[in-house]
């Protein structure tokens, strides 16, 4: 989307996108998927490979997760021609897995160079459907202003890990000399912007991720999912729990957490390096990362 649209977005405010199903599926159904597909979902374990469009560069962008992981969730929980939202959409591979399966999709980023990357990404898919993917460069905290109440049917996103990126990195989990490759004693923060998540305390953190998903909340269809993908960190030799504080901060507004599924990231990690040893067990952060799904608690519609 051009900036004089993006322009025009702010001006009016609500978005014209749809957010109906346009299958043919029965209306008591969850997706789309065939039998088979839905028994591959079961298994709560999952792998990804990236693909060529993958971004894997990351002076573009310091955290991205594979097409196929946003592909896999959009899948699960929506029907073709519904409504996702990424409130951290960042390099905007939400929006592009979006695309790959007729599904409408909004991303929201603070950082512009994130939005053009996103919009370049979606400007060189070659697929024609009806729906739209839109990438907004405003506050995650604005998103009611562009969006109708009931009409989200998934939230798909990989928010900011509080301020435990905005540190050099060390390569600890690298072994030998694949340890001082170009990353090595970088800060790789999203931004150094006030209104990042990125930039705030742990319990800062927590309350902001309660504020925003508690205004995202009416805009979920009482059928509605959430899933959000985080990882747990080691800072100065202790274990930050990250996915325990988003599952309490969205508990207490109104989500009900439904599963946790394991995004197995060892087919993807090379060379790991022997960390710990021989006395301080840990476990390797870049092997594995959450999926934590939620839904709307009926109590609070």
């Amino acid at each position: 989307m051009a900036i004089e649209q993006l322009e025009e977005v702010k001006i009016n405010k609500k978005i014209d996108i749809g957010f109906k199903k346009t299958c043919d599926c029965s209306e008591n159904h969850l997706n789309c998927l065939t039998p088979k597909e839905w028994l591959k979902s079961q298994i709560g374990v999952w792998q990804f490979y990236y693909e060529k469009r993958d971004i894997r560069n990351k002076k573009l962008h310091p955290a991205t997760f594979p097409i196929a992981l946003a592909r896999k969730c959009i899948e699960l929980f929506t029907h073709k021609g519904e409504l996702v939202i990424d409130p951290f959409v960042g390099s905007g591979t939400t929006l592009v897995a979006a695309r790959d399966t007729n599904r409408n999709a909004v991303g929201f980023d603070l950082n512009k160079n994130y939005i053009d990357l996103a919009e370049d990404r979606l400007s060189q898919q070659s697929i024609f459907n009806d729906t739209k993917q839109i990438a907004i460069c405003d506050d995650a905290r604005n998103i009611p202003e562009y969006l109708e109440r009931g009409t989200i049917k998934l939230v798909l996103t990989s928010p900011p890990y509080a301020n435990l990126l905005n540190r050099k990195r060390k390569n600890k989990s690298r072994r030998g000399d694949l340890r001082r490759n170009e990353q090595y004693d970088q800060i790789e923060q999203y931004s150094q912007d006030d209104r990042d998540l990125g930039v705030l305390s742990l319990n800062d953190y927590a309350r902001e991720i309660s504020s925003i998903f508690a205004e995202i909340l009416p805009l979920l269809r009482p059928t509605g999912h959430c899933v959000i993908n985080v990882g747990d960190m080691w800072l100065e030799n202790e274990r930050i729990p990250i996915h325990i504080s988003i599952i309490e901060a969205l508990q207490a507004i109104g989500f009900k957490f439904r599963n946790t599924i394991i995004w197995d990231r060892t087919n993807i990690v090379n060379r790991v390096g022997i960390f710990g040893w021989p006395s301080n067990y840990i476990t390797m952060g870049t092997t594995f990362e959450y999926l934590l799904h939620f839904i709307p608690n009926e109590k609070r519609l």
